[in-house]
C-alpha cells in the first residue's frame, strides 16, 4: 500500500466532528478563571524540571471526561490524535506529553483541596454573569451510578462506601448523584452524592439554592407536609402526587402529574449527556469523595456544553 505524503495530509484532510466540538468547548470554557482558583495550590518546585502549565493539565482532565479515558489511555490518545494535540496546543516533536503519573497527581491535588466543587461553582458564576443561569426554580432528581461489584481486587472486598438498592425490581450496586437543575435553562446549580441506598428525598434540601419560586420533582420526593410547607412559603409545589395504599390518585391528580412530568423532564438531560454522550456509566475510583469530585467536573462541563451555542453566538 502506498503511503500518503505529508503535504496531502495537510491540504486535503477533512475537519472532523470531534475537532469542531473541541473548538467550541475551547471557546466556552473559562480557562483563566478556573486556572486562577487552582494556582494558589499549584506550587512550582524549587528544584527539578519546570511544571507543566495548569491550563494544559486541566484541558487533559476535560478530555478524559468527554471521551471517558483513563490516565494511561489519555496519554496514548494525545500521541495518537491530532485533534487532541491541537486542543492542548502541544507539539509532540518538540514538547513532552504529560504522562499518566502527572495527570494522576494533578487530579489528586484538586481532590485534596476540594477544587472540583469550586470548579462547578466558578463555572456557574460565570454563566450567571452572562445571564444564562436564572435562579428562579429548581427541578430535583437523582441517578444511580454503578460501581464494580467484583471482589477480585487487592483487598478482596467491594467498595465499602458503595451500597445496593432495588429499582424497578432490579438490584443495583453503586452510588447516587443528586442534582438541582434550573428548569428554564436546564443547568445544574447544586449537586450532592450519596451511597445508593440513601433515598432521594433525604437530599432534597441540599439541592435547593434558597431563592426558588417553584420546585419540581418526581414521586420519590412527595411528602404531604412538604407540599403544605412550600405552599405556605408561596413556592409553587411541582412535585408529582403519589398514591398510597387504598387511596389511588384521582383523575385530576393524574392529569396534573402528566402536565408536571413534561415540565420536570428537563432534569433528565444532564444524565443523558454524561451517561450516553460522554459514556460515564460506572465509577472510576473507590470511595465517594473522588467520584464526587469527578461528578462536579462532569456537571460543570455539562453546563458549558448545554449553553455553548448561546455563548458563541452572543456579541462580544
Amino acid at each position: 500500500m502506498s503511503q500518503l505524503s505529508l503535504l496531502s495530509i495537510a491540504l486535503y484532510r477533512k475537519t472532523l466532528r470531534c475537532e469542531k466540538y473541541l473548538n467550541q468547548m475551547d471557546q466556552v470554557v473559562p480557562w483563566k478563571k478556573l486556572c486562577a482558583i487552582i494556582k494558589p495550590y499549584h506550587k512550582q518546585p524549587k528544584t527539578g524540571r519546570k511544571r507543566i502549565d495548569i491550563e494544559r493539565k486541566l484541558r487533559i482532565l476535560c478530555l478524559q471526561e468527554w471521551y471517558n479515558l483513563s490516565d494511561p489511555a489519555v496519554e496514548d490518545a494525545i500521541y495518537d490524535r491530532n485533534s487532541f494535540q491541537k486542543f492542548l496546543s502541544i507539539d509532540i516533536l518538540t514538547e513532552s506529553v504529560p504522562d499518566e503519573t502527572t495527570v494522576c497527581k494533578f487530579r489528586n491535588l484538586l481532590h485534596k483541596h476540594n477544587l472540583f466543587e469550586k470548579i462547578l461553582s466558578t463555572i456557574n458564576e460565570h454563566l450567571e454573569q452572562k445571564g444564562l443561569l436564572m435562579k428562579e426554580g429548581t427541578a430535583v432528581d437523582a441517578t444511580l451510578i454503578a460501581a464494580p461489584s467484583s471482589t477480585k481486587n487487592q483487598s478482596g472486598k467491594r467498595d465499602p462506601e458503595m451500597s445496593s438498592t432495588q429499582k424497578n425490581g432490579k438490584w443495583h450496586f453503586g452510588m447516587k448523584a443528586h442534582v438541582g437543575v434550573d428548569p428554564k435553562s436546564g443547568l445544574v446549580h447544586n449537586l450532592s452524592t450519596t451511597t445508593a441506598k440513601i433515598h432521594d428525598t433525604r437530599q432534597f434540601e441540599e439541592l435547593l439554592h434558597g431563592e426558588e419560586k417553584a420546585i419540581l420533582g418526581d414521586k420519590g420526593y412527595f411528602n404531604s407536609s412538604r407540599k403544605r410547607d412550600l405552599r405556605k412559603q408561596g413556592i409553587f409545589c411541582g412535585i408529582l402526587d403519589k398514591a398510597s395504599r387504598n387511596n389511588p390518585l384521582s383523575s385530576s391528580q393524574e392529569k396534573r402529574n402528566r402536565k408536571l412530568s413534561r415540565a420536570r423532564a428537563i432534569v433528565e438531560h444532564p444524565f443523558q449527556v454524561i451517561k450516553c454522550q460522554w459514556n460515564y456509566r460506572k465509577t472510576r475510583y473507590r470511595g465517594l469523595a473522588k467520584n464526587a469530585g469527578q461528578l462536579h467536573l462532569l456537571f460543570g462541563l455539562y453546563n458549558l456544553f448545554r449553553v455553548r451555542k448561546k455563548i458563541l453566538l452572543a456579541p462580544i
